[in-house]
């Protein structure tokens, strides 16, 4: 995975992949790429949504402390 991928640009990429397979504009012989590739995408939202919750609930926890 690309070391300068936002999270936009994967999301992105991933509705295009999503968008290209419903209506059947990938052809066969690209579509094992395609699901792979959509596959690592998921992966990667997925990790940055969960380290993204997990820094707001520090902050969180740290403002709480102060209050």
């Amino acid at each position: 995975m690309e070391t300068n991928l936002t999270y936009e640009a994967a999301y992105n990429e991933l509705a295009a992949i999503a968008r290209e397979i419903e209506s059947e504009s990938v052809s066969i012989d690209v579509l094992a790429q395609k699901v792979k590739r959509a596959s690592e995408l998921i992966t990667y939202c997925q990790t940055k949504l969960r380290s993204t919750e997990a820094e707001v609930n520090k902050i969180i926890a740290q403002m709480d402390k102060q209050a």
